[in-house]
């Protein structure tokens, strides 16, 4: 067997053995407002093999979301729903995922269809062979990818222009859902932003663990304001603030 690169942390060693298991992930969906389209992703996170538990965090839906998950997690012992009286954020439900999750990958995945779940065993890959701690899926690495919002696009590069100076990271989409951990580094950070304002955050914290950070292209099928996006500029005013602070003020 080839030698592991010197950087990669003591938790590649220690969980060599049960990554290499054929069901390895915990996926934490958050959820909020997503009753049209959460029972199709669900599905596809379940079709997976590598999923070992889906934790699906209802972040105080007022569209009937929660039935929806409650539903549907009385078909498949995999998947564990929680619910939030009131709506905090996606970090939030993160950190309340993040807090019960057991695999030791833990993959983030959206309650819409902009991801593709059937790109599980490319993002886990530099995981499971001992290569990386972290792996952020790419939108802009070369996968194929709905056109949409120009501004958005231009938006994106320079919060993650910025992050990657402050990190001295070289990412090419920080902002990016599909973001995968070995659990012991996960556990490792504590996410203290309830909004969208994590990225950032967590991008920042993994970067002075010190871990290997691979990237992967990823496909996107983003959508319309009328088909349900959620992002605004506040969130990208918010995102300038959490540069700052966890690179900087902590």
């Amino acid at each position: 067997m080839s030698e592991l690169p010197a950087r990669v942390s003591a938790a590649a060693h220690d969980q060599s053995r049960e990554i290499n298991e054929p069901c390895c992930i915990s996926v934490i969906m958050p959820v909020f407002n997503e009753a049209s389209t959460v029972a199709a992703v669900i599905r596809a996170v379940l079709q997976q093999p590598t999923v070992r538990e889906l934790l699906v965090v209802d972040d105080g839906s007022s569209d009937g979301s929660w039935q929806v998950l409650q539903d549907l997690s009385r078909s498949d012992a995999r998947i564990k729903a929680f619910h939030h009286q009131a709506n905090q954020g996606k970090g939030a439900a993160l950190r309340t995922g993040i807090r019960h999750a057991a695999s030791p990958i833990v993959l983030i995945q959206d309650a819409d269809l902009e991801y593709d779940p059937a790109e599980y065993p490319a993002l886990i890959q530099p995981i499971v062979a001992g290569k990386a701690d972290v792996v952020f899926g790419s939108r802009f690495a070369g996968g194929p990818h709905r056109v949409l919002y120009f501004w958005h696009s231009v938006g994106n590069k320079f919060l993650t222009t910025l992050s990657n100076m402050a990190t001295n990271l070289n990412l090419t989409d920080m902002e990016s859902c599909y973001k995968v951990f070995r659990l012991g580094v996960v556990r490792q950070i504590n996410i203290e932003e309830n909004r969208f304002g994590f990225e950032p955050e967590i991008t920042a914290k993994v970067a002075k663990l010190g871990v290997v950070i691979f990237e992967v292209p990823i496909s996107y099928s983003g959508r319309t304001y009328a088909e349900g996006k959620k992002v605004t500029w506040r969130d990208g005013v918010s995102a300038l603030r959490c540069i700052a602070k966890y690179n900087f003020l902590r």
